[in-house]
């Protein structure tokens, strides 16, 4: 039930625009430890975020030693009729620069205000990406295809939340299989929460306000998306089934030439040909041991069907290192 409910919180964020789920400062040191050695003399841009209160730049100015960095940049989105991202006392989109001398929880009057309202997609905000290296945030889950996009396009590093539905997008699908992106460590119950606004009905069993009274919900459905390298991509994973000799547990699809695998740990090491997967297998894909082909369609660009019926989204595979 929670589950469902989950999936219901951002659903209704993508149709309403509700974009306020602010991340946990535990969940962004979980991930970014994986990442550390990036970011010697680099200037990091989060560009969906308040410097009073995110704790993407809090993580940053607290280890702004530790990972050698140049410069942190946070700026926040403001439109006059109505607020996204910044506390409602500020009436002006703004930026904020950190580069180890400032003061690291600054002051109204130490931010500096936008001309415009700070979008992502701004002038004013696209100049501050150019000058950057890596951008690191949580952006809007209902802009996500178009967020995603500017940053291949000014070809930056980037570590960034989004929903799993979003590895579905034919967009992001193919940078994935192009190897130009790929799934960060956590996902899923790997990050914890999200902290929302206080008009935001909390719903579930899964939801809760911590000990400093923020309102917490855990959709349980979110990943991180990354082009920076981690060890967990060059893992392999550990193959234990075998296709021949139980051929009835992997059924051919009707349209298309290969076969259904139901679960990640069950693809059998001996089988050469195409594999459906779920699409959670990408959490743990390593490219030197497996070749991405397609999504979800099969010879007539239809779903994927067996025995005409279509098993939940799958990615067509094939095993680099099968053995007889």
């Amino acid at each position: 039930m929670a589950r469902n409910i989950s999936h219901h919180l951002l659903d209704d964020a993508k149709i309403n625009k509700k974009d306020e789920f602010y991340t946990q400062l535990a969940d962004i040191e979980r991930e970014l430890k994986h990442y550390k050695n990036h970011f010697q003399n680099k200037v990091v841009y989060c560009n969906c975020d308040d410097p009073r209160s995110s704790n993407f730049f809090k993580y940053f100015v607290l280890h702004f030693k530790e990972l050698g960095l140049k410069k942190v940049i946070a700026s926040c989105y403001k439109k006059w009729e109505y607020d996204l991202f910044s506390p409602e006392n500020f009436h002006h989109a703004f930026y904020y620069e950190y580069s180890g001398t400032e003061n690291p929880c600054p002051t109204t009057n130490e931010l500096v205000s936008f001309c415009g309202d700070g979008d992502f997609r701004s002038k004013e905000s696209i100049a501050l990406l150019k000058e950057s290296d890596i951008v690191v945030t949580n952006p809007p889950f209902s802009l996500f295809r178009e967020y995603v996009a500017q940053l291949i396009f000014y070809k930056k590093q980037f570590l960034i939340i989004g929903n799993i539905n979003a590895i579905t997008y034919k967009e992001i699908f193919n940078l994935i299989k192009e190897n130009k992106v790929w799934l960060g460590i956590h996902l899923g119950r790997g990050i914890s929460g999200f902290i929302v606004p206080e008009h935001y009905e909390l719903y579930g069993t899964e939801t809760k306000i911590d000990d400093e009274g923020n309102r917490i919900i855990s959709p349980n459905n979110c990943l991180w998306l990354t082009n920076l390298d981690n060890q967990k991509r060059h893992k392999n994973i550990p193959l234990t089934q075998k296709y021949y000799g139980n051929e009835s547990r992997y059924p051919d699809y009707d349209n298309y030439n290969g076969i259904n695998v139901n679960k990640t740990k069950d693809i059998p090491m001996d089988y050469k040909g195409v594999m459906g997967v779920p699409i959670t297998f990408l959490h743990k894909f390593n490219p030197a041991q497996f070749e991405i082909i397609k999504f979800r369609k099969g010879d007539d660009e239809k779903d994927l069907t067996i025995n005409g019926k279509s098993p939940y989204f799958r990615i067509l595979i094939k095993n680099k290192q099968a053995v007889d």
